[in-house]
């Protein structure tokens, strides 16, 4: 990607090095677990994350202590890491999604101007290992996620290596994920999170997570309409950053993890989509450039 020379947003949050949230380790590490058990299986890794942190529960270790690996990786030669305690650190990695995000708000800022609306963006928020949010708390582990409570986007950086794991490497990789949370966001600011979440409570639970892949399908086409944007007004896209994107939507498919995690494909049990439906929606968004084309919900309905 060519986003060295782009505008930094104003709208990141940065507590990285704060230490973590109350109630967020120590002894009360089963409490933590219980209390984040709904939200973990509503998570992009379900059951895998709650059970991975039950075994650092039961049999050791400390998820929330700090002492686990979560060192970003470096966008390239020139980065630099971050001191614990600096209110501004400039790693390149936090440079890089600072670009980003500002982006995304030049992005939807003018789309949202063209329907006679305002584009209020959200805030990101950069943190290690947990985070307290109007959401609840949550865990690293639980990957980057979008609170429609406080409009704010959640990121900790060591999520780029679980990409590079899922064998999705590369800067648009990356840039896809955050443009897929703030995907999340430009659905609250319309109304349709608060939709969907209503007709979950409402519905059996095939139908709920039915909702919520219809949910996530279109924050996917909306991560590939910025793209379009980003990539045919402000030329930052290079080859193969598509490709990039398409292997990232691909690599968090419910089945893709399903098989990662030993488990038998369940097509009822996803929540975020198939790898194919994963990149057929962010490619839809990203040779239309239309928000109209991101309509998941009426193209899933039949299905």
């Amino acid at each position: 990607m060519r986003w060295r020379q782009g505008r930094k947003s104003s709208n990141v949050e940065d507590r990285r090095g704060e230490s973590a949230p109350r109630g967020a380790g120590g002894g009360d590490g089963l409490g933590n677990l219980l209390a984040l058990a709904p939200f973990l299986l509503r998570s992009k890794f379900g059951w895998l994350i709650l059970l991975a942190m039950a075994a650092f529960y039961f049999f050791g270790g400390d998820l929330f202590s700090g002492n686990t690996n979560t060192e970003p990786p470096s966008l390239g030669p020139d980065s630099q890491t971050q001191t614990p305690g600096q209110p501004a650190p400039s790693d390149e990695v936090a440079e890089f999604v600072s670009v980003v995000l500002a982006d995304t708000e030049d992005t939807w800022d003018k789309l949202f101007q063209q329907a006679g609306s305002q584009y209020p963006p959200p805030k990101l928020v950069l943190y290690n290992n947990a985070v307290r949010s109007a959401c609840g708390l949550s865990s690293a582990a639980v990957g980057p996620f979008y609170c429609p409570g406080d409009a704010k986007v959640y990121l900790d950086l060591s999520f780029l290596n679980e990409l590079k794991q899922l064998g999705a490497p590369g800067d648009f990789a990356f840039a896809y994920v955050i443009a897929h949370e703030v995907g999340h966001h430009v659905q609250n600011l319309m109304g349709t999170s608060e939709k969907v979440q209503q007709a979950r409570m409402r519905a059996d639970k095939v139908t709920a997570n039915r909702l919520s892949v219809m949910l996530e399908l279109q924050a996917d086409c909306f991560a590939g309409v910025w793209a379009f944007y980003a990539n045919r007004d402000r030329g930052m896209l290079e080859p193969g950053d598509v490709d990039e994107g398409l292997r990232a939507a691909a690599a968090v498919g419910d089945d893709h993890l399903q098989r990662r995690a030993g488990r038998t494909v369940s097509p009822d049990a996803f929540t975020h989509g198939s790898a194919e439906q994963r990149a057929y929606w962010f490619k839809q968004g990203f040779t239309t450039g239309d928000v109209n084309k991101c309509n998941t919900f009426a193209a899933l309905s039949g299905q």
